[in-house]
């Protein structure tokens, strides 16, 4: 790993202490965007096996430092965080349709889930887990959902392929669909 490069970027994912695109890291250090991805994933490697207190957490378009996650406990008795608005059944339910199924409409996530889910998706947006990401092509035009980087982080992924396999439970047969 090409220490140097590796500290400038360190010293700027630090300094910006949000998600930078990838694109504007190789801007900065006058590099190649897959030069500095390259970087980013040893880099990302490196902080893993040494077990720092930071990490740096690579998505496909951005990269971040942020608190590595075996350290919480500690980190909760910092700052000793308000209680955060936890995410109700419906919005998780909600929110692995988006994740799995995107883009998705409002009307495609109520036909899987059998209920109507305008607050669920309401509420995710307003917390950064899904955004609009279009219109489909169809009559009345309906927004599209998709997740968000904010998703990725939230749960730790690098990008969508590392989701778990989807598994679909067998209807028993007093759920089974009887013909008429």
């Amino acid at each position: 790993m090409d220490r140097k490069n590796a500290s400038i970027a360190e010293c700027l994912l630090f300094v910006a202490g949000e998600p930078v695109l990838i694109t504007e890291l190789a801007r900065a250090m006058e590099s190649d965007t897959a030069a500095v991805k390259t970087l980013l994933y040893e880099m990302e490697n490196a902080y893993r096996d040494e077990e720092r207190g930071i990490t740096l957490l690579v998505t496909d378009d951005t990269a971040q430092l942020i608190s590595n996650r075996k350290y919480i406990e500690y980190v909760e008795r910092l700052v000793q965080p308000e209680q955060k608005k936890s995410v109700s059944q419906s919005m998780l339910e909600t929110l692995a349709i988006v994740a799995y199924k995107q883009p998705v409409t409002r009307a495609e996530i109520e036909s899987v889930r059998g209920v109507r889910c305008e607050y669920a998706v309401t509420q995710l947006q307003k917390l950064g887990l899904i955004a609009a990401v279009g219109r489909k092509d169809v009559i009345g035009k309906p927004m599209l959902y998709a997740t968000t980087d904010d998703f990725l982080r939230k749960f730790g992924l690098h990008n969508l392929t590392e989701l778990p396999p989807l598994q679909m439970e067998e209807p028993t047969e007093e759920e089974e669909v009887q013909p008429v």
